[in-house]
């Protein structure tokens, strides 16, 4: 009796498609729409905040694959080079947290929340509940607000004390 050789699945591959700047996330919506409407080989879609004009599109089929899903969809301009290593998104797999960079004493702007728009300085930061506590410049009275590290941005570093 002959053994027949067992077929191994084809090994997901990783493709970079150019995207018109700001509309990555809309793309790789419609990229994974697209792909699953057609049943196409699309294992994953990956669109990172950090990186401009690119949307991440893990495949079975290759390249061929990557076009079909890409042709028709609005924002995607083409595809980039050849396969992406995953080692050059790993960094993007696992989140950061919020307040990385964020020190006591900046001043920050409050962008959601009850107190959109103010200005603040950081008096506390809780890394392990990625929360800051802050006193808003322009209230009477100064009382401590907490808000999460999304809810803010830094518009001033502190600065360095001279000697």
């Amino acid at each position: 009796m002959e053994e027949k050789p067992i077929e191994e699945a084809p090994k997901p591959q990783i493709f970079a498609i150019r995207t018109t700047v700001g509309q990555e996330k809309n793309a790789a919506d419609m990229i994974n729409a697209r792909a699953k409407n057609f049943n196409l080989g699309v294992v994953a879609v990956l669109a990172p905040p950090d990186i401009n004009g690119y949307v991440f599109v893990e495949v079975l089929g290759g390249k061929s694959v990557v076009e079909r899903v890409r042709s028709g969809v609005k924002h995607a301009k083409g595809l980039v080079g050849g396969e992406v290593p995953i080692e050059q998104l790993e960094g993007f797999l696992t989140p950061r947290p919020s307040i990385t960079g964020m020190e006591e004493d900046d001043i920050v702007e409050l962008i959601s929340g009850p107190f959109r728009g103010e200005r603040a300085k950081i008096i506390r930061i809780d890394e392990s509940k990625e929360e800051i506590t802050v006193e808003l410049f322009e209230a009477t009275v100064p009382i401590p607000v907490t808000v999460r590290g999304d809810a803010v941005k830094v518009i001033q570093k502190k600065e360095e004390k001279k000697k």
